[in-house]
């Protein structure tokens, strides 16, 4: 099926991209024993990098802003990954892990919880409308054609997690809670740990770590607020949709045993480790078994069936729903079928190809089976006129070339993922990062591979082994839920004399500079928030929400101003020049 081309909408202040400004850190507004939390304040902005390791000489291609001259765009699109919307109040998420995070142990299951977690739907909501906002991709003026995401959408395999996401990109209500109206989480004064940031107060058992060891602000009511229903208005532009280990498995790990099953629509919440854990096995104890770390100390909750566990099937038929652009959002009669959540989808000019990356035998990273591997071959000689055989013989199969961008969760340095089969048409094996990579490389017509995962800004070449200026740009774009929050326009231009040019350019959420007194500056290491004070940037106060979000996830410790998760610049913006596979002007 192809995407709508869409006119492009007008906006009186399109928002600035980060070719005009950047976010760091700004003034210290409260001081812990160990760190000192930062507001934001805007910084100048970062020029297009033009990287040349596939296309050496492709300088000359360069502008004055660092982009191309005379492109014509064939392809916009926005790479969205990685918000992790999450349920706060599930008796399922183990967050008393974080209290381990020390240990090296848990490496692989820290961290559960995050200080903005709550915040999360309201900073989705302001990307979203920062990308309804954008008229054109800045260097080949083409309208955005598409969003595309790369999975992890949710953060605990859960129903209620997922109609919140729809909602959000689809446009609805917003539905921050589950279980009783009172907020029952692990950010309440009352929850028994000192290892979570409590905006509300000190809470049973002292001041919090985060306020007094990294400074983090008292902002009685927050969590209240931010769990409050809330409209959205979803996106203006079609979107592809992708799954994620997150969409399948318990904290993106476990998998969802009938045990945890049950405790995920039960009452009661484990809020310690229980004795006789063997923490030298914890991780592999927890992809198999999760519900062994339900055995500690509990405290009720209100139960919720809407919090019920999902299955790969279960997320591709939800995306299904009345006013769908596209139908299904890229999945197929196909996927509906036979479960299975890779598919192809066809542009103007290009050729999408999403891949299901996930392994639901458990643990966090990727595999594929043989069975995707031989669907994505067939995929790729649909839209190639040649291709090489794995000996390298060349076979010229009479179809129309088309350019072709693969999605997935996760990127090849994450297909580590060697956890038995995943179940396929045959039962067949999985297959190795190395094996998919030579797959690949026989496909010239393949340009970009765009995935998520790491939470980190990455953008790497994979060169072919044997042809100079042959291969693929891979392209891994950082988390919403996390510092620096961000999204990335993605564009693919025709540059003349036989060149292409990948322009990639980071996107954040237009919210505030500044927060309001309340919240950041003067009265946030001691006062209250008030009502009025999250309602003044938007109608429904998600502005401000989104904002303080975005601050949160500057200021935590291990994944804030300091962390790697930005990337340098050259993982940013940047213009990739790769050679034209086929002759453009015969093609398009």
């Amino acid at each position: 099926m192809s995407a709508p081309h869409l006119p492009a909408v007008g906006f009186a202040t399109p928002p600035p991209l980060t070719l005009h400004r950047t976010w760091g850190g700004g003034e210290i507004v409260r001081t812990g024993r160990e760190a000192a939390y930062r507001q934001l304040d805007i910084g100048g902005g970062e020029a297009h990098l033009l990287r040349d390791e596939l296309a050496p000489g492709a300088s000359r291609w360069r502008g004055a802003a660092g982009s191309v001259r005379g492109v014509r765009s064939l392809l916009c699109l926005a790479h969205v990954t990685d918000l992790q919307l999450a349920d706060v109040q599930s008796p399922a998420r183990f967050e008393f892990f974080n209290r381990e995070f020390a240990d090296p142990r848990f490496r692989d299951l820290v961290p559960v919880q995050r200080p903005q977690e709550a915040l999360t739907a309201h900073a989705v909501d302001a990307m979203l409308r920062t990308l309804n906002r954008i008229d054109a991709g800045p260097v080949g003026s083409r309208p955005v054609d598409l969003v595309v995401t790369t999975g992890d959408a949710i953060d605990n395999a859960q129903w209620n997690e997922l109609e919140a996401f729809l909602a959000l990109m689809d446009g609805g209500v917003v539905r921050g809670r589950s279980g009783a109206h009172r907020y029952e989480g692990v950010q309440s004064v009352t929850w028994p740990d000192d290892v979570f940031w409590r905006p509300d107060g000190a809470g049973p058992a002292g001041e919090d770590l985060f306020r007094a060891h990294n400074g983090f602000p008292h902002l009685p009511g927050l969590i209240a607020r931010a769990l409050d229903d809330f409209p959205s208005a979803g996106l203006r532009v079609p979107w592809l949709a992708c799954f994620g280990n997150h969409e399948a498995l318990i904290q993106g790990v476990g998998v969802v045993t009938p045990e945890v099953e049950a405790a995920l629509v039960g009452g009661l919440k484990p809020t310690r480790l229980p004795p006789g854990i063997d923490l030298d096995r914890a991780v592999e104890i927890f992809i198999s078994g999760s519900h062994a770390f339900l055995g500690g100390d509990d405290r009720p909750v209100t139960p919720d069936p809407s919090r019920r566990p999902i299955t790969r099937a279960e997320f591709v038929e939800a995306h299904f729903r009345s006013g769908a652009r596209p139908d299904g959002h890229g999945f197929t009669e196909a996927n509906r079928r036979t479960g299975t959540a890779y598919y192809a989808y066809d542009t103007e000019h290009v050729r999408l190809v999403a891949l299901d990356t996930t392994c639901v035998a458990g643990a966090a990273d990727g595999a594929l089976d043989v069975d995707q591997v031989r669907w994505l071959e067939e995929r790729l000689v649909e839209v190639h006129s040649q291709y090489e055989t794995p000996d390298g013989t060349t076979v010229r199969t009479g179809h129309d070339d088309r350019l072709v961008v693969l999605f997935s969760h996760h990127g090849l340095d994450t297909l580590t993922n060697r956890r038995g089969v995943r179940p396929g048409v045959d039962g067949s094996d999985v297959v190795g990062a190395p094996e998919l990579l030579r797959l690949v490389h026989r496909f010239p017509n393949v340009v970009l591979w765009l995935n998520g995962h790491t939470h980190t800004n990455g953008v790497r070449p994979r060169p072919h082994p044997d042809r100079t200026g042959a291969g693929f740009w891979e392209v891994t774009t950082c988390a919403v839920v996390d510092w620096p929050c961000q999204t990335r326009i993605v564009e693919i231009v025709d540059a003349g004399e036989g060149m292409l040019a990948l322009a990639c350019t980071m996107v954040d959420h237009d919210s505030p500079q500044h927060l309001t007194g309340a919240w950041s500056g003067g009265m946030a290491a001691t006062g209250g928030i008030p009502v009025q004070a999250t309602a003044s940037a938007s109608p429904h106060g998600q502005v401000d929400l989104a904002a303080l979000h975005r601050e949160l996830a500057a200021n935590v410790p291990w994944a804030g101003l300091d962390s790697p998760l930005a990337g340098t610049v050259a993982d940013r913006n940047v213009v990739l020049p790769i050679r034209a596979p086929f002759p453009l002007t015969r093609a398009y």
